[in-house]
């Protein structure tokens, strides 16, 4: 879905129409991308189908990444990659600039587009220096203390992924109210759905959650305990990592969960791990776009998740079964209906991938991002 909030109290509501688009129009467009490393972490099937799509229309286009992750294979050939920074050395960093500078000159980019807030400062200087509008795209809830680096002139748009995130920035910066569009994220969502499917298997659960604080873990290892006392056959998986990964392992050994529960380093190819699954949980509120989320019931795995934050894809009892974070009889009441009930679990994520399919296409995100970069383009110009 995408749409404009004309004030600071406007929901973003409104769907842009499909239409045919004229081939001289995209001739036109040379949008060039700038991406962090967390946009390859944490949103690498993002950006594969936004390159991937741009490529198959022939639309010429530049990636302004890291080096390392230039050579990413989901990159198409097509795609003109600009390493940046080019000298790895802190102190070079006018020269790094002015090397990616005269990478997007020779490049002639009509539209830049930030693809996370972390580099919404380098953006902003490329715009002025090119004389470019820009695209930022905001992928989390911001805070009124925090500052946005937002060109008043150059940035022509902001996308947020999620009714909540763009609800949150029209109130946070209300000048900005009037570029605000709201694109939902895309995704392929899988025909079949095999959870609870496999009769004999191990009912396998499945979290990602960074490792901070283990109050964060506290509540669920408590819930979990309580299922297999109550003589329930599950594993749980939690992939990730961070400094209080330790400190969860006591935890887990404390309360005699290490047989049941298993850390493991951060998957790569997520999607086929998470259809692997019958159950995925998100065991805390998010203040960021969950990509995983989307990509669990999207491959059909059933989702067991907690209101706040970012929190669209979470409708209760029709895309997942909801419970409050902070206590672990939710919790465990939450879990329990799902293992219950097997065949209303398989519906519940039949439910959310049709969710998906009318509301989070490939097709209807890249239309909607081409758009903004229209309309970019047309704004400066006036």
């Amino acid at each position: 879905m995408n749409a404009e909030l004309p004030d600071s109290t406007s929901q973003p509501v409104t769907d842009l129409s499909f239409g045919e688009v004229s081939p001289s129009a995209d001739k036109l467009l040379r949008p060039a991308l700038v991406a962090s490393p967390k946009m390859f972490a944490e949103y690498s099937m993002f950006l594969e189908h936004l390159l991937v799509s741009l490529a198959d229309e022939s639309i010429p286009t530049a990636l302004v990444c890291p080096p390392d992750c230039g050579s990413n294979p989901a990159i198409p050939p097509s795609i003109e990659v600009i390493g940046h920074p080019a000298f790895n050395l802190p102190f070079l960093w006018r020269q790094n600039r002015r090397k990616l500078v005269e990478r997007l000159s020779d490049f002639k980019p009509t539209v830049l587009h930030c693809l996370c807030e972390s580099s919404a400062p380098l953006v902003r200087h490329l715009a002025w220096q090119l004389n470019l509008p820009y695209i930022l795209t905001v992928n989390s809830l911001q805070r009124r203390f925090d500052k946005l680096f937002i060109s008043s002139s150059r940035c022509a748009k902001i996308i947020a992924p999620a009714a909540s995130i763009a609800a949150n920035i029209a109130e946070v910066y209300p000048s900005f109210a009037d570029r605000l569009v709201q694109i939902n994220v895309g995704t392929f969502t899988s025909e079949a759905s095999f959870c609870f499917s496999r009769p004999g298997q191990l009912v396998s659960m499945i979290t990602t959650h960074p490792m901070e604080n283990v109050s964060d873990f506290e509540k669920l290892f408590r819930a979990v305990k309580h299922l297999f006392i109550d003589g329930y056959e599950f594993m749980l998986v939690i992939s990730g990592g961070g400094r209080a990964e330790s400190r969860i392992w006591k935890l887990l050994n404390s309360l005699h969960l290490s047989h049941i529960v298993t850390i493991v380093p951060r998957l790569e190819l997520w999607r086929s791990a998470l259809a692997a699954g019958d159950i995925f949980i998100q065991p805390r509120p998010n203040t960021v776009f969950n990509p995983l989320l989307l990509e669990a019931m999207s491959v059909g795995t059933t989702v067991a998740g907690c209101k706040g934050g970012v929190d669209d894809l979470l409708i209760e009892d029709k895309t997942a079964v909801v419970f409050n974070p902070d206590d672990e009889i939710s919790i465990h009441r939450a879990l329990q209906r799902l293992l219950d009930s097997p065949e209303w679990a398989r519906q519940l994520a039949r439910q959310a991938q049709q969710h998906l399919r009318e509301n989070h296409t490939v097709s209807r995100m890249v239309y909607s991002i081409l758009q903004t970069y229209r309309d970019a383009q047309s704004r400066l110009k006036r």
